[in-house]
């Protein structure tokens, strides 16, 4: 049968989406684009908030309506969380965020005999990681590698652990195998994914954590960059620093979550750090890292958020001087704590985050100029605009003149910055 996907979201489910991917075709299935004619149109949602909840929606009510012969199988955050919305729409099988190789049995059943299907369990009832392909984000360049599900942290503002269950871990063991097999692959920088990556190996229970994976992958890996995704800041301490230091195949960008450089804002939300504590994080990367790419997450107008609070968190973000930032309006999502707080005029949400906005550009294109004169591995990915395109360790953006250097690892020389990438020429082999 021919499957086309639709992806919404985080790079979890991207990577999950590959992994069905990969799996359809190994049996015997062909996955077309979205906007061809398939047998079966998989949408895979997003709940994080209730524009991603309205997006999803928007794709399947569009699906049904351009394809009223197909199968449309519905996966994902918004099904586990809003599965009677889902069910109202009237798709022909409806899963959650669990058990992707099941899902795709009851896809092709669901092709075979004409019939609607469901199969929602509840998050909350899952104790292990289902283990999926690992594969490639771009022709071979970068690999994910999803190493942990679920989160516990609960933050007032978010849905994510209704939608994704308990923590789950990834086995070491597996982890190194999957690392191994993508090096072979031919990739050239694997990431590592997953909901909360920081609580790798706490359902575990045999005293391991982040950083004793993060070594075993390195090693597996070779020359092959690894890098880490999204890290809640307590993770930072010296221990993880001094060995994390000590792998020359890691990458150093680090994506601190912060959300509010406000510590008023912070209880609020139910982070589980305060200011004090996140600034320890990037003193401590400084110190271990040479120029060590730090970049975060904000919310811009959070419930109660004052101007007073708003003014700290401005001044939270010069202190840390980020590389890089996404910045984000504060968004209701129903169902969470802080939908019920008092709000913010969305019109303050966003003239905050664009003040924000110009906060990061400033710190991005200062960390940009600490680049210059520095060589660096870059691993180019595509041409643009007459040169090449690729990513230094620190993950900037680098551009040169050349031709035919994709998914290739060169030194280059950085010579200036454009206040939005770098530029430079390759170095001498």
């Amino acid at each position: 049968m021919k499957v086309a996907i639709y992806t919404l979201g985080c790079k979890v489910n991207q990577y999950e989406t590959q992994a069905m991917e990969q799996t359809l075709r190994a049996r015997g299935h062909e996955v077309v684009p979205f906007s061809q004619e398939a047998d079966a149109y998989v949408v895979n949602t997003c709940s994080v908030t209730a524009v991603s909840d309205q997006k999803s929606r928007q794709v399947i009510h569009r699906v049904k309506k351009q394809h009223p012969d197909a199968v449309v199988a519905v996966c994902g955050c918004y099904s586990q969380t809003h599965a009677d919305d889902v069910r109202a729409l009237g798709v022909d099988l409806l899963s959650g965020t669990g058990d992707r190789q099941g899902f795709l049995d009851l896809l092709e059943e669901a092709v075979v005999q004409r019939r609607r299907i469901e199969s929602v369990v509840p998050s909350f009832d899952r104790r292990t990681f289902e283990v999926l392909p690992a594969g490639g984000m771009t022709e071979r360049t970068r690999a994910m590698l999803k190493v942990e599900d679920g989160c516990v942290n609960f933050c007032t503002y978010c849905i994510i652990p209704y939608a994704r269950g308990p923590v789950r871990s990834l086995p070491l063991e597996t982890a190194v195998e999957q690392t191994a097999q993508l090096c072979r692959e031919g990739y050239q920088e694997i990431v590592l994914t997953g909901i909360e990556i920081s609580s790798w190996g706490r359902d575990l229970k045999n005293g391991e954590s982040l950083i004793d994976l993060m070594e075993a992958v390195c090693r597996a890996a070779g020359p092959v960059r690894i890098r880490l995704g999204s890290l809640e800041p307590r993770t930072i301490t010296e221990d993880f620093c001094r060995r994390a230091a000590a792998l020359p195949n890691l990458c150093p960008q680090f994506h601190l979550s912060l959300q509010s450089g406000c510590d008023e804002t912070l209880r609020r939300m139910n982070r589980k750090y305060d200011t004090a504590r996140y600034v320890q994080s990037v003193e401590l990367l400084n110190q271990y890292f040479e120029h060590p790419a730090i970049t975060t997450d904000l919310i811009t107008g959070f419930p109660e958020e004052t101007e007073e609070e708003f003014s700290k968190t401005l001044s939270f973000l010069e202190r840390c001087g980020f590389a890089q930032m996404h910045i984000f309006p504060y968004s209701i999502r129903p169902g969470t704590p802080a939908a019920d707080m008092p709000q913010v005029p969305k019109a303050v949400k966003e003239e905050r985050a664009h003040r924000a906005a110009q906060v990061a550009a400033g710190l991005h294109r200062k960390y940009l100029e600490g680049c210059v004169g520095r060589t660096y591995p870059v691993l180019f990915e595509q041409p643009r605009d007459g040169r090449y395109f690729g990513h230094a360790p620190n993950y900037m953006e680098v551009l040169v003149d050349g031709a035919d250097l994709h998914n290739q690892v060169r030194r280059v020389t950085i010579t200036g910055t454009d206040g939005e990438v770098l530029l430079g020429t390759l170095a001498e082999a």
